[in-house]
């Protein structure tokens, strides 16, 4: 992993006080025995109603390497925003809750920043990657990938998988300028990057679906395609040119 950098793991949770303790002891353990430099993990709460919050300080009470923060407002880019704004960390980087992403590819993950590209993302669709899902998700993400090909003529083959990095240069330019404060967040902010010639590194990962996902499937693809014209929109065409690695 990168060495020498501080590193901020975020976890957005909503309502996860079932898996909260158990996922951030497998997180924790891990980047003790990995990550050779100084890091701490943030969990986010977006306004939880069950017993998170409860769990998220008895963590914190335990362990000073992680924090807790609070927010009201519900939405994946309103927790990163804050939680990526909130901290001196070098290099940012968040994880769904349910570690559906094999922790192993975090190490690459970094290590893409450490050699200098300003986001790194897990991707499902490229050669390596391992996937186990059902089929009706499968058809939905590689058709929502296809689609932003097609409109935005990019080199993404994996926008919403919830394993990425990027610098705090990025934070502090970037960030600002996406207007989601929902799924779309990861979209908007990679359609972004790649328009303005910012350097995107796509990493494999191995990934096994979460059959107690809190997502709205119905609910979030609608969001999707709301979010997608609305980039259509305002852009007017395609960007310059896919740039990646």
């Amino acid at each position: 992993m990168t060495a020498g950098a501080r590193i901020d793991v975020v976890v957005p949770v909503y309502n996860e006080a079932r898996i909260l303790a158990q996922s951030i002891e497998t997180l924790v353990a891990f980047l003790s025995r990995t990550c050779p430099g100084e890091w701490c993990v943030t969990i986010a709460d977006n306004g939880s109603t069950d017993e998170t919050p409860a769990v998220v300080r008895d963590l914190c009470r335990r362990d000073p390497r992680l924090r807790g923060l609070r927010l009201e407002a519900r939405g994946r880019g309103i927790a990163l925003k804050h939680a990526w704004a909130s901290t001196a960390a070098e290099v940012h980087a968040y994880m769904d809750v349910d570690l559906s992403t094999d922790l192993e590819a975090l190490g690459p993950l970094l290590a893409r920043i450490a050699e200098g590209y300003d986001i790194a993302v897990g991707s499902r669709h490229v050669p390596h990657a391992a996937l186990t899902r059902s089929l009706a998700r499968d058809i939905l993400s590689r058709g929502y990938n296809a689609l932003l090909r097609r409109v935005f003529h990019t080199a993404i083959t994996d926008a919403q998988c919830g394993f990425k990095a990027v610098t705090d240069r990025v934070v502090r330019e970037l960030v600002p300028l996406v207007r989601s404060d929902g799924w779309f967040f990861d979209t908007e902010l990679l359609l972004l990057a790649e328009r303005s010639g910012w350097r995107i590194a796509q990493v494999p990962v191995r990934w096994v679906e979460d059959h107690d996902s809190r997502v709205h499937v119905a609910r979030t693809v609608a969001e999707y395609l709301r979010e997608v014209w609305r980039l259509r929109r305002a852009w007017g065409g395609p960007p310059p040119g896919p740039r990646g690695g």
